[in-house]
């Protein structure tokens, strides 16, 4: 089984300085067909202007993942990290037993556009942790490069949840496919650019909802960038 979730059909809310669109019931959007797929909880694609930014609030038991596609987010945290996370760049930051953080955009004409990434973890009440790892352009290109796993595997920063996270960047006769256990969950998120896979064409901030299934194919690139999740099954 796939469906599409197209981009319009995303929650959105406007705050004047951050603008954000929800795939799952986020805060003020709330809906009970989408409420997170397997132990994907949270994607929202956030545009923060400039000089603005999210002030000190916390969060606890959540495996959170930055993903920044333009401009730079600045980090604070009550762990006593003080970061930059540049396009590039995956963050994440296990809560754990509770963590505070802030994040900022301290540019002065540069809109930071980023992605949120929650994920409910495997094991609750651990220690709060931060881990930060640059993935080369190179590394994505024509393939899905792993970014997030349980175990850090090839790179990726460790995520104390049972899910994998790849990125990719496609582009005209580039082509990958995938081997996904049909007992699982996966989740597509198309950033930017348009791409098929297994058939149903996706434009920027589309999205599959994928069970059932054991493969797909991703082909008939154009300017691409990707998100596939293998998600637990619940």
């Amino acid at each position: 089984m796939i469906q599409i979730r197209k981009s319009q059909d995303r929650g959105y809310a406007d705050h004047g300085w951050l603008k954000s669109f929800h795939s799952f019931s986020f805060a003020g959007y709330q809906d009970p067909q989408f409420m997170g797929w397997g132990n994907l909880r949270v994607i929202n694609e956030d545009q923060v202007a400039a000089g603005r930014g999210f002030g000190e609030h916390g969060h606890r038991n959540m495996e959170i993942i930055s993903y920044v596609l333009s401009g730079e987010l600045a980090h604070q945290d009550s762990m006593g990290n003080v970061k930059g996370i540049p396009p590039g760049d995956v963050q994440r930051m296990s809560a754990g037993t509770g963590v505070t953080h802030s994040e900022f955009n301290h540019a002065k004409d540069q809109t930071t556009h980023l992605l949120q990434i929650w994920i409910e973890p495997n094991v609750l009440e651990i220690p709060p942790s931060y881990e930060q790892k640059t993935i080369p352009l190179i590394e994505k290109q024509g393939k899905l490069r792993l970014i997030a796993s349980p175990d850090g595997a090839d790179g990726s920063v460790k995520i104390s949840a049972d899910a994998r996270v790849y990125a990719g960047l496609f582009d005209h006769s580039q082509t990958a496919q995938v081997q996904i256990d049909p007992k699982r969950k996966a989740y597509v998120h198309l950033i930017r650019g348009s791409l098929d896979v297994n058939g149903q064409s996706l434009n920027s901030g589309d999205a599959l909802l994928i069970e059932n299934e054991s493969q797909l194919n991703f082909s008939r690139a154009t300017d691409a960038e990707v998100l596939f999740f293998d998600l637990s099954h619940s």
